[in-house]
């Protein structure tokens, strides 16, 4: 399927790595010239040459902290518009919210609310101005399925879920949707990172942290980037511009709901 945004240009948060390189990569194949932001500047340059790699686009990296002013400015003041954005910022650790001071919540909510709201203030008038919009948000099923222990990132993701469904309503009539995805289990660094330190906490092998947690789901296998990159980009596509406003949870069926 030709998703029709082939021209358009795209920036990417935490577009290094992970979920945010998976969905750089799937828009780069599409026809889609990249921006990727991140902290580390050698990990960005790598992943702009494997970019270029799989498509004829153009692709710019910058190294900036997105959840910052001074980050956010610097993207605009090189790039002042885009037809799409994707916003990703990783969650803060987990705990017990009777640790968490206020410091904790604020910072919480500077990169996992404030942040996203902060870029999409900055470039979602242009896109209702030129007629055509696309924003995802990459959050978590935790905001659908809240888990114990996570109640910073599930707190601050659940603040910008509540704003982004009132945003979106007025946005949509220009050509402009909003929407989050929320990724459930998915075989990245990040998620191997977090069996090794479950591993060290419990006195277990890693390897099989992971075993065991893939024989707890329903699809018995972790999801792939490359799936949630796929998802993400049709999110982007000229044939999506009557989803608006919604939250689409790739978990592979571990939430027990029905909606």
């Amino acid at each position: 399927m030709d998703l029709k945004i082939a021209g358009k240009k795209a920036l990417i948060c935490g577009g290094s790595a992970g979920l945010g390189f998976a969905c750089a990569e799937a828009l780069a194949r599409e026809g889609v010239d990249i921006v990727i932001a991140a902290r580390t500047p050698e990990t960005l340059a790598q992943a702009a040459t494997k970019l270029e790699a799989v498509a004829t686009v153009t692709v710019a990296y910058i190294a900036v902290d997105v959840t910052t002013d001074e980050g956010r400015a610097r993207i605009f003041s090189q790039h002042p518009s885009f037809d799409i954005v994707i916003t990703n910022a990783g969650g803060p650790p987990p705990g017990d919210f009777r640790d968490w001071d206020r410091d904790a919540w604020l910072r919480a909510l500077d990169a996992n609310m404030l942040s996203p709201i902060a870029i999409i203030k900055q470039v979602v008038d242009g896109m209702m101005q030129r007629g055509f919009g696309r924003i995802i948000n990459i959050t978590s099923s935790a905001v659908k399925s809240p888990v114990d222990g996570l109640g910073l990132s599930t707190g601050a993701r659940s603040g910008l879920t509540g704003f982004v469904a009132g945003l979106a309503r007025t946005t949509v009539a220009k050509g402009v949707t909003i929407n989050n995805i929320l990724p459930g289990t998915f075989d990245t660094a990040r998620l191997a990172g977090n069996f090794a330190a479950a591993a060290k906490r419990g006195g277990l092998d890693a390897a099989q942290v992971r075993a065991d947690r893939i024989a707890k789901h329903p699809a018995k296998r972790l999801g792939q980037p490359e799936e949630f990159g796929a998802a993400c980009a049709f999110l982007c596509s000229a044939h999506a511009g009557y989803i608006n406003g919604q939250n689409l949870l790739m978990d592979g069926g571990s939430f027990s709901g029905a909606w």
